[in-house]
């Protein structure tokens, strides 16, 4: 039962997630460990459903070319040598205090969508990759990969709102998004699949409805939908998971 229900619920989850190029992780986290899986098992099941949805989304948005190679790069290297040393060190901290940080990360991200303002000045900047432009990518994507590591996340959240407010065009941002939060969730799957057995027929079954849903909903983005739109839907469905897992605590 309690695999077909991850099933059931993966599905439409990973679904509206693809549109806004973030991952399901943090979402499907609070969701596995409410089924009564492992929160370190599900964190590692959560991050490598990530990598396989937005592998089958990036397909999409390449084609369709929304993916920006040039910021997506630095930020893939670095994310993805953070992510490992996040997860590690998620091993020494209480599950308390990681779901208080996993709390601060959802209100943040939140706040992100909610309050950025497109600078569309800065996009040629952004976009020619200067070497300002490739600092801060590359130091962006380090913390992303360790936040993400840390808490079970592929950096999406961050990520996204960051391109947005730097002026990217959403469906660009989106696309690039997508293929960052590939690299840095499976290195963060990895690190965690290092200490500890994965149930293989749950990964199985809530592997396939994540497919399914990313190729939905990179389908519903790149031809039906408007992602401002959902990127508020996003917002607010951060400030819901946060207050229930800040009301699981209590």
């Amino acid at each position: 039962m309690i695999y077909i229900l991850a099933g059931l619920f993966t599905l439409p989850i990973t679904t509206v997630l693809t549109i806004t190029g973030v991952g399901a992780a943090f979402v499907l986290i609070p969701l596995f460990t409410a089924l009564g899986i492992e929160i370190h098992e599900a964190m590692a099941v959560a991050l490598l459903l990530n990598s396989l949805s937005m592998i089958f989304a990036s397909c999409r948005y390449a084609r369709k070319k929304l993916i920006l190679w040039k910021i997506g790069i630095p930020l893939i290297i670095t994310s993805s040598i953070g992510a490992p040393v996040g997860a590690r060190f998620s091993y020494y901290v209480n599950n308390n205090l990681l779901k208080i940080c996993f709390i601060c990360f959802l209100l943040f991200a939140a706040g992100m969508m909610f309050l950025y303002k497109s600078n569309k000045s800065r996009v040629n900047e952004v976009v020619s990759l200067t070497l300002k432009g490739t600092i801060i990518s590359s130091f962006s994507g380090l913390i992303v990969g360790f936040i993400g590591g840390l808490i079970g996340v592929g950096g999406g959240n961050i990520i996204l709102p960051v391109l947005i407010a730097l002026g990217i065009k959403p469906k660009e941002a989106v696309g690039t998004t997508a293929l960052i939060v590939i690299f840095s969730s499976m290195s963060g799957f990895i690190s965690h699949l290092g200490f500890g057995d994965l149930d293989i027929l749950f990964v199985i079954i809530t592997a396939g409805a994540s497919i399914i849903g990313a190729l939905i909903g990179s389908w519903l983005m790149t031809d039906k939908l408007k992602p401002e739109i959902i990127k508020k839907i996003l917002a607010i469905i951060l400030v819901v998971v946060a207050v229930k897992m800040i009301i699981s605590i209590i």
